[in-house]
């Protein structure tokens, strides 16, 4: 009996299987239960798209460490101000005919978090080598002026002479000069938190406490920047307290 209930089972399934092929295609029910896991699998989410690269960190091991002092002042000088002084007129190599440069840099100044260390004795000598002082004309024009930063100030930083100009370039190029101010053809109207806040939103990590602008009376002068001993922005009170208190400034053009 049993045999032969399976047979009617059967049948009767096979019948019900044909009936469900006759039915219309949007009558039947297509839902699927989707694909089984087993409980040792792990289900993971699609993985997000990147919206941006991260940017590079700075390899503090490849810059040369500097001792006996708290951190760096880059000072960069608008040239067109330092020119129209009566220093810039008895300087042929910055100031000359067909001299057309903007921001270069006054100096690379270790500091301390009060005051700073000048004027070191050092086995380097005084005298920087042409060698090295032609490697950084463009960005510091003069031999006078390159020679006067190392003796002041490249002799306390416990660098070579090599190291420390290959250092100044460095700090250079770590900095963006906002587009405005990059190259002024018409004297400009502006303030000393306009010129701040400038090259804070070019130069992503730079704070308001680690960075200053100075004047010459009525015209810009400087804009000093704090940077570790590796060349990263760092806040320097003492610094910042000494910027411009003018509510406006003029940018001088450029020759």
């Amino acid at each position: 009996m049993g045999r032969y209930a399976g047979f009617l089972a059967f049948a009767l399934l096979a019948l019900a299987a044909a009936l469900y092929g006759l039915l219309p295609a949007e009558d039947r029910d297509t839902t699927s239960p989707g694909p089984i896991v087993s409980s040792s699998e792990t289900v993971r989410a699609p993985s997000p798209e990147i919206s941006a690269t991260p940017a590079p960190q700075r390899d503090s091991t490849a810059v040369p460490q500097g001792q006996g002092f708290d951190f760096y002042v880059l000072s960069l000088s608008w040239s067109p101000t330092f020119c129209d002084s009566d220093a810039g007129a008895d300087n042929p190599a910055q100031c000359g005919s067909g001299k057309r440069f903007g921001w270069v840099v006054h100096g690379l100044w270790p500091q301390n978090e009060r005051g700073y260390p000048q004027d070191c004795e050092t086995a380097e000598g005084s005298r920087v080598a042409d060698r090295i002082a032609r490697g950084i004309m463009d960005i510091m024009p003069g031999m006078g002026l390159i020679g006067h930063q190392w003796r002041k100030h490249g002799s306390c930083s416990g660098l070579s002479m090599a190291d420390y100009f290959s250092l100044v370039r460095e700090a250079y190029e770590t900095i963006t000069i906002p587009p405005q101010f990059r190259s002024v053809q018409q004297p400009m109207q502006t303030s000393p938190a306009i010129v701040e806040q400038a090259f804070i939103r070019s130069n992503p990590g730079l704070t308001r406490s680690a960075v200053a602008v100075t004047c010459d009376r009525q015209r810009i002068d400087e804009v000093r920047i704090c940077l570790d001993t590796s060349l990263r922005f760092r806040a320097c009170p003492e610094v910042d307290g000494r910027s411009c208190k003018r509510s406006d400034l003029t940018v001088p053009p450029q020759p």
